[in-house]
């Protein structure tokens, strides 16, 4: 039996890669950057250069913290190697520089023993899954099944979009990872600035008939889909309220309870410098993430999501990651689960 083995975002933890903040930078200030992160400025206002080192310094001081708590519940962790992201790279069309591996959920998506490099939409982000490469050979030779999608050109013309709306043109497959929310055989698929339509198609080819992708578009088009779904077990979802209701829940979710998040705690922490330079949502606390059914870790701060959680039964672990809004990534962001206890279902008709 393969290493890898994950089919959904609740059975018993095993082994998970923790992202690693080393080295951080902004990424390259480019029409891709601007549309995939910060599409209300232009590209000469997109904030450069490498994260201060008191974030990093705290973050790793963080993820380690976190890394413990995880090994202490028995599970396996890896880290991926420090990059040189300061680095100059290019293809014929354009150069960039490199971004970080703080969210390795960002880049590699794992479905059952499948782990999928996908065609991100932002350019700093090419080369960044090469800091796995190790693991990723390691992870095939023990069984796991190793793919990449198409890689995409990364034109401008892929970016030349309507900003009220930013989502990539069709022009070739791109999306990250973390647009996918995993549920067994279901899977659904967010069209956003970090994924467009296209790409939810080619997912859908390679996985064949097993599994159904499920678009969601027209909802949310701030990158990823972990802030605003979180699937808790089977028949229980956790939704943001400022992005979705009743009304526009995918048809598939009404098959389940639905809890919504109460607002974020804690958001009043940040100067006006600090925000004006965050990646993250002011939802990002609400990114949790699952070691079992009953367990999951959650921001500390998060004082009435934890009361939420304990009335469904869950037990949670409070903790912190200081610079999860900074850094524009949570909990379930920083991790990449490569092994969970538990078989490939469809919980949906």
């Amino acid at each position: 039996m393969s290493v890898v083995w994950s089919c959904n975002e609740w059975d018993p933890l095993e082994e998970v890669i923790v992202g690693n903040p080393l080295r951080a930078r902004f990424p390259y200030a480019d029409p891709s950057t601007r549309l995939a992160e910060y599409p209300d400025r232009p590209v000469s206002e997109i904030p450069q250069g490498p994260f201060p080192d008191w974030i990093i310094e705290e973050t790793e001081e963080d993820l380690n913290a976190f890394v413990e708590l995880l090994e202490g519940q028995g599970v396996t962790v890896k880290r991926p190697e420090t990059w040189p992201h300061e680095q100059r790279f290019s293809s014929i069309h354009w150069e960039s520089e490199g971004y970080y591996n703080y969210c390795p959920r960002d880049i590699l998506l794992v479905i059952g023993d499948q782990i999928i490099e996908t065609p991100n939409v932002i350019r700093s982000r090419s080369q960044e899954s090469f800091s796995y490469r190790k693991m990723l050979l390691e992870y095939m030779k023990a069984g796991a099944k190793w793919y990449s999608a198409p890689k995409p050109m990364l034109l401008d013309s892929l970016f030349d979009v309507d900003m009220d709306k930013p989502t990539p043109r069709n022009d070739e497959p791109a999306f990250d990872a973390a647009n996918v929310l995993r549920l067994g055989r279901d899977l659904i698929y967010l069209v956003s600035g970090t994924g467009n339509e296209l790409g939810g198609q080619w997912l859908q080819s390679i996985l064949g008939d097993e599994f159904r992708v499920h678009f969601l578009k027209d909802v949310y088009y701030g990158s990823h889909i972990d802030s605003t779904f979180v699937a808790l077990r089977p028949g229980l979802m956790l939704c943001n309220p400022g992005r979705i209701n009743d009304d526009t829940l995918p048809e598939i979710l009404k098959q389940w309870e639905v809890i919504y998040s109460p607002p974020m705690e804690s958001t009043d922490r940040f100067d006006a410098d600090y925000l004006a330079k965050s990646i993250g949502s002011k939802w990002i606390d609400m990114n949790l993430f699952s070691i079992s059914p009953n367990l999951v870790v959650v921001d500390r701060d998060q004082t009435a999501l934890i009361s939420l959680l304990e009335k469904q039964g869950i037990d949670v672990i409070p903790h912190k990651l200081r610079h999860s809004k900074m850094l524009g990534g949570g909990y379930h962001c920083v991790t990449l689960d490569i092994r969970r206890n538990g078989t490939l279902q469809r919980h949906f008709d």
